[in-house]
């Protein structure tokens, strides 16, 4: 099978260039494993930060792909969670210890000792995946592939972004950056009563935001017309977090979703946290921010935008998604 692997992070677009597509033996599912044959995966941009060394790989030649979508077609001992046929999503987190005093209490997110889908185990930038059948998820019928598939990270990292703020119900909240996870997380909130503003730099990025109901948009070191009872910084740039924190009012949060992030200037005090302004890093998510997630975005519906790609272009893909020139989610297409 066709299996794009990292072979020397760098830049994606540098010479040489640190993917390269490959043959590669089909996998075969362990206990309490299935094999998905992957229709699609979405490009998210912790794939970008891995192929660059960003997030050094945790394992040599790692396939990338982490918003996976497919049909399960072989299913290892003991898996019986889904038949044969079945559709799926394949997310980021692949695996959590269960015992550790963060699993425990309902917190996987905190594991100490987890494992992801694309960064220590294989990905789906390939055309087969195997999954701990526990960590996969049944997708909504409402949904085609290449919309299920950005829901898998981009929407439940979102999610859980926008659950970290605390937002009050009808609340207003900042939007920094706006590429696949924020143009779903914007809609969420939306939905439920909040007013949006979104500060991009992207042009394109900005027309989105107010089609997809924004009250205001701006460049992102822009003030807000109003000030932010909560906001959420999705792009990879610390200097960011002084220009976010002076935008929310008194008790306001800033919730920093990626987990990639440039250096943070100098705080100042009374500037940035005094009125009991707060910061919040936002870790992976739990299984059940995911089941959860999904149900909403099925009862909205939520409209991924999405810009779709074949498997060749993966390079181009990662590219476009370096260069903010992908105007939602980018999505390879893998199989039928």
């Amino acid at each position: 099978m066709r299996a794009w692997q990292v072979t020397e992070p760098g830049p994606v677009s540098g010479e040489p260039a640190p993917l390269r597509l490959v043959d590669v033996d089909e996998p075969t599912p362990g206990a309490g494993e299935v094999v998905v044959a992957v229709s699609v995966c979405g490009v998210c941009r912790t794939d970008l930060h891995v192929v660059e060394g960003d997030l050094p790989v945790h394992r040599a030649h790692v396939t990338p792909g982490h918003e996976v979508v497919g049909r399960v077609v072989a299913r290892g001992r003991g898996a019986d969670r889904f038949e044969e046929g079945a559709r799926v999503g394949v997310p980021w987190l692949a695996r959590t210890c269960g015992t550790c005093r963060f699993c425990r209490r309902g917190a996987e997110n905190l594991c100490l000792s987890p494992t992801f889908t694309g960064w220590d185990r294989d990905g789906g930038y390939a055309e087969r995946i195997v999954v701990d059948e526990r960590f996969a998820y049944e997708l909504p019928d409402v949904f085609s592939d290449i919309e299920a598939a950005p829901l898998l990270c981009a929407g439940i990292i979102g999610f859980r972004a926008l659950r970290r703020t605390s937002l009050p119900p009808g609340g207003r909240l900042g939007i920094y950056g706006f590429g696949g996870s924020a143009h779903l997380a914007a809609q969420v909130a939306r939905h439920e009563g909040a007013t949006v503003h979104v500060l991009t730099r992207s042009v394109e990025a900005r027309q989105l935001a107010l089609e997809l109901g924004a009250a205001s948009v701006g460049d992102a070191r822009d003030a807000p017309p109003e000030p932010l009872d909560a906001a959420i910084l999705f792009a990879p740039v610390g200097d960011l977090v002084p220009v976010a924190l002076e935008a929310l009012d008194r008790g306001g949060v800033l919730a920093i979703a990626g987990i990639h992030l440039s250096d943070v200037p100098p705080l100042d005090y009374q500037r940035h946290l005094f009125q009991e302004r707060e910061v919040r890093s936002v870790t992976a998510n739990t299984r059940a921010d995911g089941v959860e997630f999904l149900r909403v975005a099925a009862e909205i519906p939520l409209r991924p935008h999405t810009v779709t790609y074949p498997l060749v272009q993966a390079h181009a893909a990662l590219a476009d998604l370096a260069g903010d020139r992908v105007n939602g989610a980018a999505v390879l297409e893998v199989g039928g």
